[in-house]
């Protein structure tokens, strides 16, 4: 079951009310109008942000990945 809120109440009432919706787990529908606005949910703790260099020796490189040749760009090769 999800609350409704109109917007006028979750804007006096916004920290509040998220910080309820993390503890409860329920979601929170923000209405304008009688209308969705939009919905509030509990993030997802259980994703990890990649960590620079933790895939280090999972991949393996068959060739390079940028090949640079100038030769044909340069006058006195012609």
């Amino acid at each position: 079951m999800t609350n409704e809120m109109l917007v006028s109440e979750f804007k006096a009432r916004c920290i509040a009310e998220m910080k309820k919706v993390q503890r409860t787990g329920k979601p929170l529908i923000v209405t304008l109008r009688g209308k969705p606005l939009v919905r509030v949910e509990p993030a997802d703790s259980s994703e990890h942000p990649v960590v620079l260099g933790s895939k280090r020796g999972r991949v393996q490189l068959r060739r390079d990945l940028v090949t640079l040749d100038f030769s044909d760009d340069w006058e006195m090769n012609r």
